[in-house]
Formats: structure tokens, sequence, C-alpha cells
């Protein structure tokens, strides 16, 4: 049941990716997913910023003298080299919103150069675009040899990455944590609409975080399932402990959507993102600059693990479904137990649930 074409697209163990997630370093994340079986994914966001530090740098050198090209390389190296033991498949997320546009090309030579080394080349094989218009990009990333994912939150983005030339549509519901859709469209619509609109694989994301989940997501269509907020309350994640304390803590109604940056995005709920939803709900213009200065310092709250109040936290509905704290493999393990043992009742004769 596990055997789709998105392991088979990849090499992978399970039919999994672990979502990007910045501007939030996800290197260490992305070591155990890719070592766990699943595709792990570099978040590039925060290195071209710099706010998000590699590993490579954290004996003290300044990350204000690095390029975004020299701070990716170097995560790229280092992901590379400490999943060689398992052979681990990992790829790179790269915005391409408007307000992200100076820095787009340096990420995306960055991932072209890395792939220059043949075991890199074996290894790095997706490129996963987001949050803005891919049609300019299509050239550039075909360069780079690697495979290209499209996250799409309706079916009108869908066809056009499909027109730009992607290999997969990453199709991404409203309960989603992170940035979603101005249009409230959910997952269990979203997703057997994509896959109707397009001729190529989707990969659902948005809700899922265990078995049952991954198998709803191959019944609707889809090869694969998009995990972020699973992901966060894991022991290798990067993110502070009282970002995973808050995942632990919210119950289905734990979150809430409010201006960011790039659109709107769903946050758990806290004083900061119960305002940030105040300010959309006035409209996005109006309220942006004041949401925009909010969720920088939420930001820079969230990353020193400081005034849970105050800070960020992206996070989807399906936070109020996780209890624990687990490895990245355990919860692939878990996973795919679950996913196999449903789908065997489901799928065969006299079966029960």
């Amino acid at each position: 049941m596990l055997e789709t074409p998105l392991v088979e697209m990849l090499g992978i163990g399970y039919p999994i990716i672990q979502a990007g997630m910045g501007p939030w370093s996800t290197e260490r994340l992305c070591i155990a997913s890719a070592d766990a079986g699943i595709l792990g994914v570099v978040s590039t966001v925060g290195l071209a910023y710099k706010i998000a530090v590699p590993s490579a740098l954290e004996d003290g050198a300044d990350v204000w003298d690095r390029t975004p090209y020299e701070l990716l390389r170097m995560t790229l190296d280092s992901v590379g080299e400490k999943t060689a033991e398992s052979g681990g498949i990992f790829g790179v997320n790269i915005p391409l919103a408007q307000e992200f546009a100076e820095l787009i090309e340096g990420l995306f030579k960055a991932t072209t150069d890395a792939r220059k080394d043949p075991d890199i080349a074996r290894r790095l094989k997706v490129i996963i675009t987001s949050a803005g218009n891919p049609t300019p990009w299509s050239g550039t990333i075909r360069e780079s040899g690697a495979l290209w994912f499209h996250v799409a939150p309706s079916v009108y983005h869908a066809r056009k990455a499909e027109q730009a030339g992607a290999d997969l549509v990453i199709a991404s519901g409203r309960e989603g944590g992170g940035h979603v859709a101005f249009e409230p469209v959910h997952t269990m619509t979203l997703l057997p609409a994509v896959v109707d609109a397009v001729d190529l694989p989707v990969v659902g994301a948005g809700g899922f975080c265990d078995g049952r989940g991954l198998v709803a997501a191959l019944c609707l269509g889809a090869v694969g399932v998009q995990m972020g907020t699973r992901f966060i309350a894991t022991r290798e994640s990067d993110f502070q402990p009282m970002w995973k304390d808050k995942v632990l803590e919210a119950g289905t109604d734990g979150s809430v959507v409010g201006i960011s940056v790039f659109g709107p995005a769903r946050y758990l709920k806290n004083g900061v993102s119960l305002r940030l939803g105040e300010l959309l709900q006035k409209g996005f213009e109006e309220g942006y600059q004041e949401g925009v200065d909010l969720e920088t310092r939420g930001i820079e709250l969230s990353m020193a693990g400081e005034e849970p109040d105050r800070a960020v936290f992206f996070g989807g509905e399906v936070a109020g479904r996780i209890d624990g704290v687990p490895t990245v493999e355990e919860v692939v393990a878990e996973i795919a137990r679950e996913a196999e043992e449903v789908a065997a009742a489901v799928l065969e004769p006299g079966g029960r649930r």
C-alpha cells in the first residue's frame, strides 16, 4: 500500500514529505527525516534573511559575513554529509513571493552548485517552490536537474504549476499551518479537485499527522502527504521546546488565521496570533503593517524561546491531535504501521475498522 508513485519517483521508503516551514531552520529535522526514509526538506527563507544559522556556523562565526548562497551551500553540504550513511533523500523549499525576489537567484544557484557533487546530486532530488508565481523560474529550476514540486492552495495555482513545467503538485488545504490561501478551501475538497484538474502526481498537505490521514489522502487520489506541524513536535526538530509544548497544548480549535508577510497564515492561538487574526478580519491591506511588525517581533521571540504569548507559532488545526514528542523515526514507523492496518481493514473483504 505504501509503494506509491512518490516512493518510486524519489527512492524513499514512505510516501511522506517533511514540510520546509521557514523562516525557521529545519536542518536537523531534514537530516532526521531523510534518515527515517522520507523526504527531508531544508527551509531557505531564514538562511536568506540570515536569521537561521547553519550548524557549521554555530562556533560563533558571524552569519552577517556570509551571503545567502554561502549559507545554503553550507547547509546542503552538512545535510549531505550527515545523511550519507543512510542514503537519505532530501530537498529544498524556496518561496517565490515577490517580497523575496532579490534573494531567490542565489538560493537556486546554491542548490544547482551543490548538485555538482555526484553523491549530493543522487540524493538532493527536489526543489519545492511555494508562495509565488512559478513560471518565471521554470528555466532556472530545470537547469538544476532536480525534480520540481510546487505547493498550490487552489486548483488555479495547481494548473499554473503544471503549465510552468512542475513534476508534482502539493495541494495545500486551509487547515495547514503557516501560509494559507485567502480563500478557505480545505483539504477534503481541495485535494480531489486538484487530482482531477491536473495530469501530474499530487501530494496532500494540511491536516495530516498519522496513518489514517495518509490512507485518506491516497483514497482521494494523492500519492503521498506533506506534514509540518507533526514534525515540529519531534525530538530532533530545530524548533524551541516552548513551540513543541504549544503544539501539545493546542486543541482542534487552537489555531487562527491572521496576517503574515506573504499573505494569511495559520498560527497556534496566543495573544499575538489573536491580534493578527483581528487585523486580517479588518482587511489585509489596512492591517498589513501592524501585522508584519507583530509577526517580525514574534519570529524573533520564537527563535529565542522567549515570551510565549508574544512569540508566533505557525501550526495547523491538526495540532489538536498531537499528544507526544517522539523521534522522527518513531513518527514515521507509527504512521506506516497504522496505514497498513487501516488499509487492510478498509480494503480486505470483511475488513472492519
